[in-house]
């Protein structure tokens, strides 16, 4: 089964309910140009401090330098890094020098061919520990870098997951009725959700169970 990650949590109890469900990631959104479930810094540290042992904390960041980033993850405290915008060169290495231990987890938004190329640049680097392939637009007038609900080309996906010796997560308009379709087609490591399990930017306890159902019989 693949490792999931529920993200735009925003509650001590929203992360309850995604870990019960059987999530072993728990998304929390930073400062955002635009999307659902952002956050305070604050209210990230409070969630992450929460989460128990054997559960991955993330904080979803949109900062692109180094220095800012570090400066966040320790204000935030989670156990790893998603990094939602492309960042310039050698900044990957630096996080990896100044936070060990903590995962880093590039986005790629994937709207074509350049998606692969991405990806095998980032692999052959060795900065990052697992890619996740969101539908975002970062050329956008105002970005979207997340949190879309869109589904992307997943016969791209498909390819990326067996061209990179990393995990990769699929994200991007999932939801019950097509997760399953999913998991066979691409194959990813894991799956990252979050408009499709919630109600009213609620998180749905049975949206959720219905989603880890569907999940469950992709086999």
């Amino acid at each position: 089964m693949p490792r999931i990650k529920v993200c735009c949590i925003s509650s001590i109890l929203e992360a309850r309910l995604a870990i019960e469900a059987g999530a072993s990631l728990i998304g929390l959104v930073s400062e955002m140009p635009s999307g659902p479930g952002v956050i305070s810094d604050e209210r990230v540290a409070e969630i992450a401090d929460a989460v128990p042992p054997g559960v991955t904390s993330v904080l979803l960041t949109a900062r692109t330098r180094a220095d800012a980033i570090i400066e966040q993850h320790r204000r935030c405290r989670t156990n790893a890094l998603q990094l939602v915008d492309a960042l310039p060169a050698g900044e990957h290495r630096r996080l990896r020098d100044a936070l060990p231990g903590i995962g880093i987890i590039q986005v790629l938004h994937v709207r074509g061919e350049e998606a692969l190329r991405e990806a095998e640049a980032l692999a052959s680097e060795g900065a990052v520990d697992a890619l996740l392939l969101d539908s975002g637009n970062p050329g956008a007038a105002v970005k979207e870098l997340g949190g879309t609900g869109r589904v992307h080309d997943w016969s791209i996906s498909e390819r990326l997951c067996r061209a990179v010796d990393l995990p990769v997560f699929l994200a991007g308009g999932l939801h019950s009725g097509n997760v399953a379709e999913a998991v066979r087609q691409v194959r990813p490591f894991g799956l990252d959700l979050c408009s499709g399990v919630r109600t009213e930017c609620r998180l749905d306890a049975a949206k959720l169970g219905a989603f880890m159902q569907a999940v469950r019989s992709a086999g």
